[in-house]
């Protein structure tokens, strides 16, 4: 593919990472569509990988919108792609709430939440309000939760070894906050939704299912794991550049 949209104009993409993550999760995909001729950002969210030391009782949902809301208002950004993985789904909903006004052209939820009024991760991934769930027990001991293994995702077996080197432990707040919204997400013109088809368990289906048939909405699936960007990045940056 040529790196740019039919008129010729290359795009920004601001990619955002799940729990446990980093901004390294991205590089292929990054490598990719920098090649293609496009601008690529990919932070590492506050508190995770190469910020792990900035972790602490502080740390909320809210501190992660504003890392990317920071980012695009300091670069000066505009009509970019926002790409939110897994949990990031959670951040890019605050996003589309914050941003500056013409910032986000698209919005891309690659396996990811798509969070209502209110409601955090936890209140999707644990049942009777999180009582005895490993991740609340945990979280409400130490502040922080750790890594799921990358097995449990479906992560290809090359790559395995190396997600569950890289993962960090996860802010509490991070996963127990839920957002304010006034429907932001829902008026950006260009969604996308991408549901990994190849791992087990995955709570992704539900929301997949709520856009699939959406005439707003584009709607794909990967024959993979969790970790699409990693398991089919050419794949993943071809969505990509088709949601410019």
């Amino acid at each position: 593919m040529s790196g740019k949209d039919v008129s010729g104009r290359s795009a920004t993409f601001v990619l955002v990472h799940g729990a446990w993550h980093g901004g390294w999760c991205w590089r292929r995909v990054e490598d990719l569509l920098r090649a293609r001729g496009h601008r690529v950002y990919a932070p590492t969210l506050t508190g995770l990988a190469d910020r792990s030391h900035m972790a602490g009782p502080g740390v909320d949902l809210m501190t992660h919108v504003e890392d990317v809301v920071s980012l695009i208002r300091w670069e000066g950004l505009s009509d970019v792609v926002l790409c939110g993985h897994s949990y990031g789904g959670m951040v890019v909903t605050g996003v589309a709430e914050a941003a500056p006004a013409g910032a986000i052209g698209s919005i891309v939820f690659l396996d990811a939440f798509l969070p209502a009024e209110g409601r955090s991760l936890l209140d999707y991934t644990t049942g009777d309000a999180g009582v005895g769930d490993p991740m609340v027990v945990e979280g409400e001991s130490t502040g922080l939760v750790s890594p799921i293994p990358a097995a449990v995702f479906g992560v290809n077996a090359a790559d395995a070894a190396m997600v569950d080197d890289l993962c960090t432990r996860q802010p509490y707040r991070t996963l127990n906050q839920g957002l304010r919204l006034t429907g932001a997400r829902e008026r950006i013109a260009r969604k996308a939704y991408v549901l990994a088809k190849g791992w087990e368990h995955s709570p992704f289906p539900t929301f997949a299912a709520m856009v699939k048939d959406d005439p707003d909405w584009r709607y794909y699936e990967v024959d993979c794991g969790h970790d699409v960007m990693l398991d089919a990045p050419e794949r993943l940056a071809d969505i990509l550049e088709e949601a410019i």
